[in-house]
């Protein structure tokens, strides 16, 4: 029985409490922790762990505890410290989105994993999601043909108290706004399905929320080899509608999911009725997915198990997530200075190391409300559309 603990009890920990308690044959929450006097324990109660202990200190939980796994659900700005901490304890690691504000912390906690032999995993729950594993799997048969173009929309829509909440809306604690805490999950699934770009351009803004310094609103496009992808992050975006579409060179793919495949009369002009037998053998080969066990951050957890007990790479590791950093770093580098970034970033590039955003990133506005905590339920996407 793996022995789990939780730094962090606001509202993303409970997907991690949520996940856990699926698989009750293989683990047991039994730390609980959070600075804010009485939130650990009040949390633990309301969910059904009055036998977890509580903690206002992660010093005082790692000191006393004999863990397996430790989930960190903290505000950005914590992770690298909280992270390095537990693998230096000997726990191994499962920390939320987004791994770190820079670059310079994700090699840091990178460096901390492999010097004291601990597992290190970055919470990226969507590719654990039936329909982006489908459309992974139709663009590696190759039956789209090489990808000419993709537009990736990480559409998001929050009012203007979302950043009253202390830690957001700043770039010392949040680390950025949405590019680097929505679409985050969008640039993890653009590199898991593209690889990594040859150089990225950018435009932020922030277009609608006047008690943020930090973005609501980027554009970027990432330079592959011989295609473009566009990727939207936005918090202003009314319905958020996500969707990724990519186009081939033989079909055209999507999720929500569409298949189209255009095929050339002599003169290079669109035939009607297009290739149906090209569509038709995606829609075979996508009806043949085998639905996931378990969806999100279960998903994500229960790989997670098995890699702390069979101690082998779990499926999302600290690469993974330094990754979906990079292509956020790019996109900010590219915003502030307005110029093209090639990639990789190398160390001696000023945006690697921690403490540029705040010296070069604009404030667009300056953070004049700032609360302990807000009312009301977390509501994302489908759960605040069934509420209309």
């Amino acid at each position: 029985m793996l022995k789990i603990g939780i730094i962090g009890t606001g509202g993303i920990a409970r997907a991690h409490i949520d996940g856990y308690q699926r698989f009750p044959a293989e683990c047991e929450i039994v730390a609980l922790c959070d600075i804010t006097p009485g939130k650990a324990a009040a949390v633990g109660a309301e969910l059904g762990l009055a036998g977890a202990r509580a903690y206002d200190s992660a010093e005082d939980l790692l000191a006393a505890e004999r863990l397996d796994l430790v989930s960190i659900a903290t505000p950005p700005s914590s992770h690298a410290e909280l992270t390095i901490a537990a693998l230096r304890a000997g726990v191994d690691v499962l920390v939320e989105k987004p791994m770190a504000p820079s670059l310079e912390e994700c090699d840091a906690m990178l460096a901390a994993a492999a010097e004291n032999g601990q597992l290190l995993s970055v919470v990226a729950q969507n590719r654990f999601r039936d329909d982006m594993a489908t459309l992974k799997e139709v663009l590696d048969s190759g039956l789209t043909g090489p990808v000419s173009h993709a537009q990736v929309s990480s559409a998001w829509w929050r009012g203007t108290a979302y950043y009253d909440l202390w830690w957001r809306g700043t770039w010392e604690k949040e680390g950025g706004g949405c590019t680097l805490n929505h679409a985050i999950h969008h640039l993890d699934l653009t590199s898991w399905m593209f690889g990594a770009p040859s150089a990225v351009t950018a435009v932020l803004s922030n277009a609608a929320h006047e008690n943020s310094e930090v973005e609501d609103l980027s554009v970027a496009v990432l330079q592959y080899d011989r295609a473009l992808v566009e990727v939207t992050s936005s918090v202003v975006h009314h319905g958020e509608e996500q969707a990724i579409v990519v186009q081939g060179r033989h079909a055209r793919v999507s999720q929500p999911w569409k298949v189209v495949s255009d095929a050339a009369q002599e003169n290079g002009f669109p035939a009607p009725g297009g290739d149906p037998g090209r569509v038709a053998e995606i829609e075979a080969l996508a009806a043949s997915h085998t639905p996931l066990e378990h969806e999100g951050h279960p998903g994500q957890i229960g790989d997670m198990l098995g890699a702390v007990r069979d101690r082998r790479r779990p499926a999302v590791d600290g690469a993974d997530g330094r990754r979906a950093i990079e292509l956020v770093t790019a996109i900010y580098a590219a915003g502030i200075e307005r110029r093209t970034v090639d990639l990789p970033l190398a160390p001696d590039d000023p945006y690697y190391r921690a403490g540029t955003l705040l010296e070069r990133a604009p404030h667009f506005f300056e953070k004049a409300e700032s609360r302990t905590d807000l009312p009301g339920e977390i509501t994302v996407g489908s759960s605040a559309a069934a509420g209309r």
